[in-house]
């Protein structure tokens, strides 16, 4: 815990309801916590249920966080009672009133930081959050945008925004050059359309709320990205802090299980299965919470996997377990499976899995969330992006850091047809082999995986880059208490 000489900053931190952008902030506010700063933490309902046992492992640490629950008004903004996060939602249909659902806690945070005492010395918003910009300046507290993303995804998406690149393509399938980086990076528009392409006023609006901020705070680390991270600093003419990879955080199994959500198996029984395991042979499979593949996909997946001849850990999600999968699934896969795979229906601690030391490979959407906790755990990976950031994160892992094997995936699946196969298992197979299988190029791969796994622990270790930025976000809100 710091020495803060008495005085205490006060942090409220205002994240966006959703399970990839809560889960990093949740790690940031206990390690603010952790370091002596006051924090504030915002949040509803279902989403406390869902990290309840974070919740009473930080008041049982004695940590002086407090999580505000406030009530969403989803009648009011036409979102199903109980639909509090995006994974959460029926239909995709209904992302743009959820989002118009949390910009309503404008109110109950203002009167919340009214009367919070300490007073509130700096906010903390995601990015997406845009409407904070309002409640902080007519209270005069020093706001900071979170971005959940990787820098090299904002530097590009920044750069391609300012030069207009997309206006001189035929199609949003021509490939064009990422303007401004250090790299030669081909992208196409629909690969990477940009923050809220759907509704541009609300694009405008997160970028408002950008340029309105006093800085940036991202979940990565300088040795990680330290060109981009320049290049960014020099366009945004902003204070930018990296201060992750969050997941660090987290030192032991209960508190690695935990974050997000409960597990739908317990962690002493993943370990054992991945004690019984060899060095670096497991193959993890894992989509992330937004991503649901359809049932013949995941047929083609099961079926490369079982032809790899590897043990896997292959997480599939209730909602996509529907009667055809577990019909496949039944008739003989689980049978000759059963000495070298654990199939997780529901929630998986993915941290637990991936810092174990009997995973080799991960088979990822590429989330950066997901992208950072591999990299932190020195995992390679196959990268499978499907929408938003991932295509970006992709060329990053790939292309620049050389840590990943792409599946191929070219065009983004936002709608997915049910009869669909986007890769087919003889390429998912060839992945894996030349993910997991030797040869230099592999071994080379897998060092420079596990190098990187090295500088994001000393990153987060104390007097590494990271700790040393959060030591400035601490000093930067002790001058707003001065003031």
């Amino acid at each position: 815990m710091d020495n803060l000489n008495g005085a205490k900053p006060h942090f409220v931190i205002v994240p966006l309801m959703a399970q990839g952008h809560m889960i990093p902030m949740v790690d940031m506010g206990l390690l603010l916590a952790s370091r002596g700063a006051t924090v504030s933490f915002v949040t509803t309902p279902v989403n406390a249920a869902r990290i309840k046992p974070v919740i009473d492992g930080a008041s049982d640490a004695g940590l002086p966080i407090r999580f505000v629950e406030f009530k969403l008004p989803c009648e009011e903004a036409g979102v199903p009672e109980g639909c509090e996060s995006f994974d959460l939602l029926p239909s995709v249909d209904f992302r743009k009133p959820l989002f118009e659902a949390i910009s309503l806690l404008r109110e109950p945070l203002k009167l919340y930081l009214e009367e919070a005492k300490p007073r509130a010395s700096c906010m903390i918003a995601d990015i997406c959050n845009w409407w904070t910009t309002e409640v902080a300046r007519e209270l005069n507290i020093a706001r900071l945008v979170f971005h959940g993303p990787s820098c090299f995804f904002l530097l590009s998406s920044r750069n391609i925004h300012q030069s207009n690149v997309y206006e001189t393509v035929a199609d949003e399938h021509e490939s064009v050059v990422v303007p401004g980086l250090p790299q030669r990076i081909e992208i196409t528009r629909a690969q990477a359309p940009g923050w809220f392409f759907e509704w541009k006023e609300m694009q405008e609006r997160v970028m408002e709320a950008e340029e309105a901020a006093a800085g940036v705070l991202i979940n990565t680390f300088q040795e990680l990205e330290s060109e981009h991270i320049a290049l960014y600093i020099e366009s945004t003419k902003k204070m930018v802090l990296p201060i992750g990879p969050l997941s660090l955080y987290n030192k032991d199994a209960k508190s690695k299980a935990t974050r997000g959500n409960k597990p739908s198996i317990e962690e002493h029984q993943i370990l054992r299965w991945l004690d019984s395991m060899e060095p670096r042979s497991v193959l993890l499979v894992s989509f992330g919470s937004m991503v649901r593949t359809r049932p013949p996909q995941l047929i083609e997946i099961g079926c490369a996997l079982e032809a790899s001849g590897r043990p896997f850990v292959w997480v599939v999600k209730e909602a996509e377990k529907c009667a055809d999968v577990e019909k496949w699934m039944s008739e003989g896969f689980e049978e000759r499976m059963r000495a070298r795979s654990l199939v997780i229906t529901g929630w998986a601690p993915q941290v637990v899995i991936l810092s174990h030391r009997a995973v080799g490979g991960f088979v990822t959407h590429c989330g950066w969330n997901s992208t950072l906790e591999a990299i932190s755990s020195g995992v390679p990976m196959i990268t499978w992006p499907h929408s938003g950031d991932q295509f970006l994160n992709e060329k990053l892992v790939v292309q620049v850091l050389r840590i990943g094997v792409s599946v191929g995936i070219k065009v983004p699946v936002f709608h997915p047809e049910e009869d669909k196969v986007a890769v087919e298992r003889d390429a998912i197979e060839s992945a894996i082999a030349s993910l997991m299988g030797g040869g230099e190029e592999g071994d080379e791969r897998r060092m420079r995986a596990r190098e990187l796994g090295e500088k994001a622990c000393k990153a987060m270790a104390e007097g590494g880059s990271s700790y040393k930025n959060m030591t400035l976000l601490i000093q930067f809100a002790l001058e707003q208490c001065k003031q």
